[in-house]
């Protein structure tokens, strides 16, 4: 018996997908990459949210943590070095019905493409971003990157790193207009996953920074984070995430902290000697650009046919 198209529509969108639909290919991320933890808690998002793969694209730029789009069974856009946000905005404004994933390094994000990231925040368009920050440039083998802390030794700083390291969520809770800051880190997978889950729901640009271990070129830099608990500070609200029993054992080091003020998000963003996990800031009322400019309706068959036929005008005799 035939089916209607309507009916056909209606069950590929009850079809449930399993992890294995958003898997694509054996990542080549060293053992013990971060990545590996951030990739594996996008793929559990999308089947959980039951993201369909053709509604899906993962941007990136150059870096490690950008061949993340080859991991992922959906659309992918693998840029050029600090472009993500560019590519994603467009991406935004042309097909606004799209989940847009954005996947960049410290170097990617915050040297090259440090112009384009601090007016991302500003334009405030609808998709998640996730900051993988491993403190040193690894793709082209241990470089110092704008967030390596004081004193790194790298390729380019064998004496060490002269500069205090960037802080990339007091510089994002800086810039006017953000309405989502947030922090993770590799290591504790369940915050990491409920951190990614609300970034997804909230509507507007979603920052989520990530601390993650380099294995091969910083092994034993985050060591005295992993060994002490008590330097990792998870923050949580009702209005943000939830810390479950379990993780309240380990993690004692716990502040109850409202993500609606960001005065004290930048409080909490300054402290250098601890890690906070939770999200710091979100405000669900900062317009989005691509709803102030009317995205996708300039694609229109009538809208294209129109803007056509003005240019051929422009030749007309």
């Amino acid at each position: 018996m035939t089916q209607s198209a309507t009916k056909q529509l209606l069950d590929l969108y009850r079809e449930q997908s399993a992890l294995e639909d958003y898997q694509s290919g054996v990542p080549r991320w060293c053992t013990g990459c971060g990545d590996n933890a951030i990739l594996a808690a996008v793929q559990r998002l999308c089947r959980d949210e039951g993201l369909r793969p053709e509604k899906t694209v993962c941007v990136s730029g150059i870096g490690c943590s950008s061949r993340f789009p080859h991991y992922m069974k959906t659309y992918g856009f693998h840029g050029i070095h600090g472009r993500a946000f560019p590519i994603a905005e467009g991406i935004r404004m042309a097909r606004p019905d799209l989940t847009i994933f954005v996947n960049t390094g410290d170097g990617d994000c915050c040297s090259i493409g440090a112009a384009h990231w601090i007016h991302a925040l500003r334009y405030n368009m609808n998709m998640t971003v996730f900051l993988h920050d491993n403190q040193i440039y690894g793709l082209t083998k241990k470089q110092a990157s704008p967030t390596s802390p004081l004193g790194t030794k790298s390729n380019t700083t064998p004496r060490g790193s002269y500069l205090q390291a960037l802080n990339p969520l007091t510089v994002s809770l800086g810039v006017s207009n953000v309405s989502f800051i947030a922090q993770a880190v590799d290591w504790i997978p369940e915050t990491l996953f409920d951190i990614i889950h609300a970034a997804y729901h909230h509507k507007g640009f979603s920052f989520v920074r990530v601390i993650q271990r380099c294995p091969e070129w910083l092994p034993k830099a985050l060591d005295p984070w992993l060994q002490d608990p008590a330097r990792v500070q998870l923050v949580h609200h009702a209005n943000g995430i939830q810390i479950g029993q379990g993780l309240s054992r380990v993690y004692k080091n716990q502040i109850e902290h409202d993500p609606l003020d960001i005065h004290r998000a930048r409080e909490i963003a300054s402290d250098t000697d601890l890690i906070p996990v939770g999200i710091l800031y979100r405000n669900p009322d900062v317009p989005c650009y691509e709803d102030t400019r009317q995205s996708g309706a300039l694609r229109t068959v009538g809208a294209i046919q129109k803007n056509f036929e003005a240019e051929l005008d422009k030749y007309s005799v």
